[in-house]
């Protein structure tokens, strides 16, 4: 069945924290990193320049999310996150590609980064089309020079990776 994916609300926000948090948990297991700053709120979120989308469980609510920021007359993947039980089901690419769809409107590129070498990182997005390649624009350098203040290097190698949105548009 295929994930409904809407635009997130306000009475969304509580459950992207949530979401992110226990999605992150995965991640931190994987890299052995410890301590993990808690994941921004979700009204931090809606307050970026961009979107947010979120994708229900069968149940009812919000069971993963992607957050996209327009900057610089760009668009960056910044987050997809969805709650581990309901992992490996399509709700990420579900996700992933919506977002690709939305950013199509007025954008020719997405843009993420991300590690290297876990397999739900780059892996999953080369196989939905994005490439890696070099931060360009003054917001790309930001994103690099924060993940090094952050020390996520520390943690394994990572890359920005781009995906045409050219097949995208409406």
């Amino acid at each position: 069945m295929k994930p409904l994916i809407r635009p997130a609300m306000e009475a969304d926000f509580e459950a992207l924290e949530r979401i992110e948090n226990a999605a992150d948990r995965l991640l931190t297991d994987w890299l052995n990193a410890e301590p993990w700053d808690p994941a921004p709120t979700g009204a931090e979120r809606a307050a970026e320049p961009g979107f947010l989308l979120v994708s229900e469980s069968p149940e009812g609510g919000a069971a993963g999310f992607v957050h996209v920021i327009e900057r610089d007359g760009a668009a960056h993947l910044e987050q997809v996150s969805v709650l581990p039980e309901y992992g490996r089901r399509g709700m990420g690419t579900a996700l992933v590609l919506a977002a690709k769809d939305a950013a199509a409107r007025g954008y020719p590129e997405l843009t993420l980064r991300t590690f290297v070498d876990v397999p739900w990182n780059a892996p999953f997005y080369a196989r939905l089309g994005f490439v890696p390649t070099v931060p360009t624009t003054s917001f790309q350098r930001l994103l690099l020079e924060t993940e090094g203040r952050l020390g996520l290097d520390g943690y394994g190698a990572r890359q920005q990776m781009t995906a045409s949105l050219e097949a995208h548009r409406p």
